[in-house]
């Protein structure tokens, strides 16, 4: 692959790694797409196997990343109607307020369903803090799972040189 080619797949990567954090982009899918190209056009051993072992990496990372924050809500006793109460007005103020207000728009969202569930101010606050945690949680080992994909590439990048 060219040294242009190198730096559009680095970019996209790059582009991905903030679209994990700014959920306007599709963050790991970005990631995973830009290294499944380089890996096609380099089209050596090398590059195959840093497309498996980038497979395994972030298909572990999104398991998870949905599978530890949900076991977490569950054992803080966090509804789902809760999270999506909070999803809704998360998008409602992403478009609001852009990129900021969806972080607000969620915390209002799971505040407003837990104190209508809960009737009791200090346990709906407790239930909304446990949500951002785990939202924090979730971003975190998506990007992670992303850092690790990038250093793997930028191995394989290396060793084809």
């Amino acid at each position: 692959m060219s040294t242009g080619g190198i730096v559009l797949v680095g970019l996209a990567v790059a582009i991905g790694l903030v679209g994990v954090i700014v959920p306007l982009l599709p963050g790991t899918l970005l990631v995973y797409a830009a290294i499944a190209v380089w890996a096609i056009v380099e089209h050596t051993l090398v590059s195959w196997v840093v497309l498996g072992v980038v497979t395994v990496v972030l298909g572990a990372s999104l398991l998870i990343k949905y599978l530890l924050p949900a076991r977490r809500m569950r054992a803080g006793e966090v509804g789902r109607w809760t999270l999506a109460a909070g999803a809704v007005l998360g998008v409602i103020g992403f478009f609001v307020v852009p990129v900021i207000g969806l972080l607000f728009g969620f915390v209002l969202g799971v505040y407003l369903a837990e104190l209508a569930a809960r009737r009791d101010q200090r346990r709906a606050w407790a239930a909304t803090v446990l949500a951002l945690k785990a939202a924090a949680l979730s971003v975190g080992v998506e990007l992670i799972g992303g850092l690790i994909a990038t250093a793997v590439w930028v191995a394989g990048l290396l060793l084809t040189q």
